[in-house]
This record gives C-alpha cells, sequence and structure tokens, in this order.
C-alpha cells in the first residue's frame, strides 16, 4: 500500500467558492497510479474550508456565498472583532464547511459524480494563499 502526500499552495482568491479540482489535479501526478485509494485533503487555514459542490453552473457558487453571508453575517455582534469585521464570521462559516474532504480514487481518478468538483471556500474578503496538504493512500 502506497502514502503519497504534498503541500500545494493555491493563489490568493477574493471572498467565495472557487473551483479548485484542476489545481488539486496537476499538483498530484501521482493518482493516475492510484488503482484503489483514498485522497483526504485538508486546509491549513480556520478563515477557509472546503466542498465538494456543482462543478457546472456558475449560479451555485453565487448563491453559496449569499446564503452563508445570511447565515454568518458580518453585522452580527461578534466579540472577536480585533482582526476585522470579515474574520469571526469566516471562522463561522469554516466550522460549518469544514477543513477536510476524503474522496475514493478508482483506477487512477477521483470517484466525483458527473456535476462535482472540488471547492475552496474562501470567507476572508482579503485571505491571501491557502495551503492545502492532500494525502494520498492507494495501491
Amino acid at each position: 500500500m502506497a502514502w503519497i502526500q504534498k503541500q500545494i499552495r493555491l493563489p490568493a482568491l477574493r471572498r467565495g467558492f472557487h473551483l479548485v479540482t484542476h489545481e488539486v489535479l496537476s499538483e498530484i501526478p501521482e493518482l493516475s497510479q492510484v488503482d484503489v485509494g483514498i485522497m483526504h485533503v485538508f486546509i491549513m487555514h480556520t478563515s477557509a474550508s472546503l466542498s465538494i459542490n456543482e462543478n457546472a453552473d456558475p449560479d451555485v457558487p453565487v448563491d453559496l456565498e449569499m446564503a452563508f453571508n445570511k447565515i454568518a453575517p458580518e453585522s452580527f455582534p461578534y466579540v472577536h472583532t480585533c482582526e476585522g469585521p470579515d474574520d469571526m464570521p469566516a471562522h463561522v462559516k469554516a466550522s460549518m464547511i469544514g477543513n477536510s474532504l476524503t474522496i475514493p480514487i478508482s483506477g487512477g481518478r477521483l470517484c466525483l459524480g458527473t456535476w462535482q468538483g472540488i471547492y475552496l471556500c474562501e470567507h476572508r474578503n482579503h485571505g491571501g494563499s491557502r495551503r492545502l496538504v492532500v494525502t494520498i493512500q492507494g495501491e
């Protein structure tokens, strides 16, 4: 059973939901050699998150951003405000969505559904580049 682990740095992206499947896959060519396994992706930040969602309709990330801004608005009376008005809502959103994904691998490819993709959910107005740890276990 083989193990592969890499750290990937994604460029700074504006606030919102960004499809990053291609960026992740381009950094792990070893995936094509895995017949059966799993890929775990972990984001090393507390104000951004990872999600699997629809990768076809550009309205989906727009609606997701709108919905999460309603769920965790900047206008809420947060106590933790020293890093700006977008920081605490970013922590709330990241806690709700999560910091990792586990995706099955079959025949050297991710077993994602037809309309599924990996999203970086950037919850800060100026979050900066984001680091992911990708771990693959398989044979």
